[in-house]
């Protein structure tokens, strides 16, 4: 069955409520809130201020219910399963303060579509509603002045790597800066992402930060944080496998449960409800690529999948996930990209059911864990991790030799996007893409290596050109998965091989 159709769960929905239910009393079996759960101090590390709470009297005029802490939300935007907000939490407990949750919405870098602006905003309206019923106020702030030299749908072209710095870096800071000076914040946290832009705008918050204030930094992507699980840039999966296995026994471990927050905040009249449907109306993005109805956004909706993926389709996982024909991918990637589930749960629930089929769960806990990390270390420790400049330099001379070596068949970008070439699976892929936000994984590597052969231009053009099919129409664009195509939703493992990340190919001709 073709990927991302959305098939009806043969499962009913009270199994699906009975194992929410049950993922639930997990959580609360590991401490009445996370005050009592001894929190792994590798996920955590500061990046400016003081290593202690500030007094109430330093951060502004107030009572003691003032000089709280603020989790600013970015990449995982979850409530529950999230160690950035479980952290918050317990900083806000131990000193008995207020929590405040916030999300800072960067114009043409979150959500340069309908389609992925839908799914963002369907995930956050889910947010704010889970943080209203346990008393965390949730501050949705916009980052104005996008600049228009941000072409849509990139996270950035690695050709202006070294021509621009403008990454909104000075409007988002300001604007989260801004929020932190009226509620009169003693302390902010936020999630880990390695690209270069959420990147920017943390490392530029940190610098206007006031100095009284700690801003600390929590990796709620990966089950190890990316920090800890190594120091340097790993060449494959078999030098980073076991480091992540050895140091997983203490970290792949049951998430603590974010409670009703007990210390109320005297600035509630900040955290106004959020218009969803004005703001998907006000905000200019691309309305050419829809959204897709087999994927909706939201914590809810991405624990379904999961829910699906265990009970029905692990079990072929093993030995039919690269058969495009067959119904037995995980469809995760969506909800991992944008935070709305965590991949650690994934992992707990494959472990859980390892035992019945222990050779589809660690396939799945190889693509899950290992590849997937693996991705965010490439490009934490590569900062030309999107760029031919990222390979080796035997690949780099490599590919400049042979960029101008005719291509048969030889094709434009705006032919390839149009999946008008004579190769019928590939027009598929391509046409699959942009109607479905999602490439069927084995194929997406096909996609990509024919995008290398059979572009006009060259190596580097065809590198541009994938990553803005896939930052533009697919679901999980952007992402370091994307990129670096460890996984089965990533789509340059050719581009990487052939770049000499992989393996190392013998040359062989173009055409």
């Amino acid at each position: 069955m073709p990927v991302g159709q959305g098939n009806p769960s043969t499962t009913s929905s009270r199994d699906f409520l009975d194992w929410l239910d049950r993922i639930a009393k997990q959580r609360q079996s590991t401490g009445s809130s996370v005050a009592e759960f001894k929190f792994a101090k590798c996920r955590v590390r500061q990046l400016s201020g003081p290593n202690l709470f500030p007094d109430v009297a330093e951060t502004g005029k107030g009572g003691p219910f003032e000089g709280g802490v603020l989790y600013w939300m970015n990449r995982d935007q979850r409530v529950q399963d999230n160690w950035a907000f479980l952290y918050a939490q317990r900083l806000a407990l131990k000193f008995k303060v207020p929590l405040h949750a916030c999300f800072c919405m960067v114009p043409r870098f979150q959500a340069a579509t309908l389609r992925h602006f839908t799914f963002l905003v369907d995930g956050l309206a889910e947010v704010e509603k889970e943080c209203c019923a346990l008393q965390i106020p949730f501050h949705l702030i916009l980052a104005h002045s996008a600049s228009s030299k941000i072409p849509s749908g990139n996270k950035r072209p690695y050709t202006a790597v070294e021509e621009s710095d403008n990454f909104l870096e000075g409007t988002v800071a300001e604007t989260v800066v801004d929020l932190v000076q009226r509620l009169r914040i003693g302390c902010v946290v936020t999630d880990f992402c390695p690209l270069r832009e959420p990147s920017a705008w943390v490392e530029r918050t940190s610098r206007l930060l006031p100095n009284t204030i700690p801003f600390c930094q929590v990796d709620a992507h990966n089950v190890i944080p990316v920090w800890f699980a190594s120091d340097k840039l790993e060449y494959a999966a078999r030098t980073i496998r076991r480091k992540l296995h050895e140091k997983a026994t203490g970290l792949l471990s049951e998430f603590p449960v974010l409670i009703t927050h007990p210390y109320p905040t005297k600035s509630k009249s900040l955290a106004q409800s959020v218009n969803w449907g004005d703001l998907k109306s006000r905000l200019d993005v691309d309305h050419s690529v829809k959204p897709v109805d087999w994927a909706k956004g939201g914590t809810r909706n991405g624990m379904q999948i999961l829910f699906d993926f265990i009970a029905k389709r692990l079990k072929a996982y093993g030995t039919q996930r690269n058969d495009p024909t067959k119904d037995a991918q995980s469809d995760l990637s969506p909800w991992f990209h944008f935070g709305h589930i965590a991949p650690q749960r994934a992992l707990l629930e494959a472990q859980r059911v390892r035992p019945k089929d222990p050779k589809s769960a660690d396939a799945f806990i190889e693509e899950a864990f290992i590849r997937r990390e693996l991705s965010d270390n490439f490009c934490f420790y590569n900062p030309n991790y999107d760029s031919l400049k990222g390979a080796y330099q035997w690949a780099q001379d490599t590919l400049k030799c042979h960029s101008k070596d005719k291509r048969d068949p030889a094709y434009t970008s705006e032919q390839l996007e149009a999946a008008q070439t004579k190769d019928d699976l590939w027009n598929a892929s391509q046409r699959q893409l942009v109607r479905r936000g999602k490439i069927h994984g084995f194929l997406r590597m096909y996609w990509a290596k024919k995008i290398l052969e059979w572009h006009a231009e060259g190596p580097e053009a065809a590198l541009r050109l994938a990553l803005y099919l896939n930052d533009h129409y697919s679901l999980d664009g952007t992402d370091p998965n994307g990129v670096v195509g460890k996984v089965s939703c990533g789509q340059y493992a050719v581009f990487m091989t052939k770049a000499g990340r992989k393996d190392q190919y013998s040359e062989r001709s173009v055409a």
